[in-house]
Parts: C-alpha cells; structure tokens; sequence
C-alpha cells in the first residue's frame, strides 16, 4: 500500500497518513502489525531516516527512528500503537478499514485509538526532518505493536530486550490524553500525567455441599449472592491522589459558580462518594479516579453434577489500583466490604511499582503550547482509569505524558467511540494534533 499522494510531503496532509493507517487491518488478535509498520517505515527512510525493526514475533515488529539534536537536552520519546480491537460484533455507519472522509471526519477503527495519534506522531516527526529541524536532544519516535493486549510483543519486549534504545530519556508522549473535554461551556485540555493499573484477584467462597433437590442453608451459592451485592452497592475508600487534587483544584479556577464549588468539594473524602452520585453521568466518569475498583468479571462452580449443590465457587475480579497502590492494598480494603469468609487471592498481575507523584517537569511546556493554540481552553493533567504502554516504559524511569491535542466540538463524547463502533475524528483535529507535537519537538529542553 502506497500513500494517496506525494510521500515526500505526506507529513503536511495528516489525514491522508491516517486514512493509509486505517486501511491495515491490526485488529489485536492477532495483530498482524507487519504490514503497517513496513509502510511507517518506507515513510521514514525515504525521509531520510535510519530504522530498525524489532521483533520478538516477525509478524509482530515494532519500529524505532531517531531525529538526532544538539545534544543539549535529554532524550525526548514519541510513542504510538497501530494493533485495534475488534469491530466483531459492531454495526458501523462506514466500514471501519477504510478511512474514509465523511462529513469532516475520519471514520474507522484505530482512527482515535491510536493511529489518529500515531498519525500527528509521525507528521510532526517528517516535518521535523522536512524543514531541518535539530532539537536540544534527539527524539526517538517508537512505533509499537501489540498495546491492546498488554504490550508483550511491543513495548514490554523493548524494554526488556532493547533497553539501550531509551538510554538518557525522561520524558515521553503517548496517547490518552490532549483531547478536550468540556465542564459547562469551559473548555479543557487533559493531559495525562499518571495512570491507575490492573490485577486479577480469585476470590472463593465455600459452603456445605449436599443434593440439589433438598433446601440448602448457607450454601456457596448463597454467599456468592451476598459478594456480588456488595461489590454492586459498596466502594472501596476514597483516595485523593496529587495528581486529582492539582486537576479538580485548577478545574474548580477555572469555572464559575456553582460548579467551582461542586469541584472544590469533591476534594473532602466525607463529601467525595454524595457528589458523585449526585453528578450522575459525569460522577460515574470521575469515579475510579477517586477509588481503587474491582468487578467481577468470571465465575465458575457447579461442575459436580446437574443435582450437586458445589461446595466452592470461585469468582475472578480485575482490580484497578491508583498511583501509589498495590495489589495487597486493594485486597486489605476488598476484605473490609467481603467480609472473611471470602478467600482472596492475587493470581495475575502486570503490576509495576506506580509512583504517587507524577514527574511533572514538562507538564508547563506542554500546557503553554496548548494555551497559545487555544487561549479559551485550560490545560489539567489527569489520571486515566486504564494502563497504557507508559506503564512499560516507565520502568526504565519514563514518565509519559498523555499529549495527543485535538481541539474537540463540545457534544463529541470520546468515551462513546473508543473501541466501539463508528470511531471517528475530525480532520481539523488531526492537523491540530500535529502542529502541537511538532511545537514541543521545537521547544522541550528549554527553560
């Protein structure tokens, strides 16, 4: 697959590169990124640029390319994913590996997740080397596989078999964040800053077997319908994290009366869980953000016999720890809503130690960047619900920075279309995105 026009210059048409993106179809599994990162890479080299492919599986690869500085500066990172999950299932308005341009937008999958991103990453990374650019440090640009199934082929496998390639670097831009959201008529612009991460707690609960035909008192079954009730109607304690204090304090500046004062009382645990129920929609949003959750997600027992009561039922739960917390953590404040005589047990983790406080040197570079593109929008870092790559690579001691800007119409809801059906962006949004990562190419290192 070739790109629609000139190659030379596709880094000034990023909706064109996203189009040609599109039309790989990585959905993950099983992946197949080969195909689309053989096309990344005939863009970079006939830029100019040296590569190397890396993979622990050939039909998996991951891309690396340095734009190389002046050696005044560390190391800047640019990383993005080109695997999508699944459109089985979904009923889409425009066939979603297409790419096509309707209405002024970009429709299929990965359009936002992440090959929108990973679009402005290597439009602003040709431009650089276009217009001969040469930073305070060298940017390495990544271009991985495999992040919606835990990175094992991607980022996990660079940084254990690859460490070298990240040597010097502090800062990373990543996806999940840049793209504004709005609280009332004021405009924000998240960047994301930290990260909650998962786990798989087994709990069990036991009971007294006997025949099915016959009443059964304090069985499994019944104290499995006692655990799912209070997973159902019980939080796990509110957590205030730096990074939710600095984001609902700035959110609370920056709008008027009476929602600066909803936000600024979010900020007291006594009030925290009342106001967001009383937030509705918007509450359930900030939720995780505040607590460390878990849900059920399998159950398995009954397996004796069509007229055996079972003895034991074992239910999974993911568990999603914030900045700061641990698996035994969230287990110790599980215990105080299940009670004893459930038996709990971690038995799957992806785990890396999370720092509490985020590494929030570049944040001001980042933030002034958006407030010259967009005066009327207020920056806020953010922590996101779900683990991305930054996990990964944080470590070798990265912090990532979520910074994907797209300048956004106040009804478009990303949470309605990542990983469903219909994914979209503007095209406007795209040419927003790549103009702010090529300003931070220009700047980061500075004073």
């Amino acid at each position: 697959m070739t790109p629609m026009g000139d190659p030379t210059t596709i880094y000034q048409r990023p909706v064109e590169l996203l189009q040609s993106l599109i039309r790989f179809d990585t959905t993950n599994p099983p992946g197949n990124e080969a195909e689309c990162i053989r096309y990344v890479d005939g863009l970079l080299t006939a830029a100019g640029f040296e590569t190397a492919l890396l993979a622990r599986d050939p039909m998996r690869p991951n891309l690396i390319a340095r734009l190389h500085g002046l050696g005044k500066a560390r190391p800047l990172l640019l990383y993005g994913h080109i695997d999508v999950v699944t459109t089985e299932n979904q009923r889409w308005q425009h066939p979603p590996f297409e790419g096509r341009l309707v209405d002024g937008y970009v429709w299929g999958r990965g359009a936002f997740d992440d090959k929108g991103g990973v679009a402005m990453l290597l439009a602003a990374f040709l431009r650089a080397k276009a217009e001969g650019l040469t930073p305070l440090g060298d940017v390495v640009l990544a271009i991985v596989s495999d992040e919606e199934h835990g990175g094992h082929y991607g980022a996990e496998y660079l940084v254990e078999d690859h460490p070298a390639l990240f040597k010097g670097i502090r800062y990373a831009i990543g996806e999940s964040g840049g793209f504004t959201f709005y609280i009332g008529r004021q405009r924000f612009y998240p960047i994301m800053v930290a990260e909650k991460q998962g786990c798989i707690i087994k709990a069990t609960v036991r009971g007294p077997s006997g025949h099915a035909l016959l009443p059964a008192r304090g069985a499994a079954t019944a104290r499995l319908a006692r655990l799912l009730e209070r997973l159902d109607q019980r939080r796990l304690p509110v957590h205030m994290t730096s990074v939710m204090r600095q984001m609902l304090t700035r959110a609370s500046q920056a709008t008027p009366f009476p929602t600066s004062l909803v936000l600024s009382l979010l900020l007291k645990p006594a009030l925290t869980d009342r106001l967001l129920d009383a937030l509705g929609a918007k509450g359930q949003a900030l939720d995780p953000l505040l607590h460390n959750t878990v849900t059920a997600y399998a159950i398995r027992g009954g397996e004796s016999g069509k007229f055996v009561v079972p003895s034991e039922i074992i239910i999974e739960l993911t568990a999603s720890m914030l900045p700061g917390y641990t698996p035994q953590d969230v287990m110790a404040e599980l215990r105080g809503i299940v009670g004893e005589e459930v038996e709990l047990e971690v038995i799957g983790s992806a785990y890396q130690p999370n720092p509490a406080e985020p590494d929030m040197g570049l944040f001001e570079t980042l933030g002034g960047i958006l407030r010259e593109a967009d005066p009327a929008g207020t920056p806020l870092p953010i922590l996101i619900p779900t683990p991305t790559d930054g996990r990964t690579f944080a470590r070798l001691g990265i912090q990532t920075y979520g910074f994907l800007p797209m300048k956004l119409p106040a009804w478009f809801d990303v949470s309605q279309i990542s990983h469903a059906a219909d994914e979209r962006i503007p095209a406007e949004a795209l040419d927003f995105g790549a103009s702010a990562i090529y300003k931070v190419l220009q700047r980061f290192g500075g004073k």
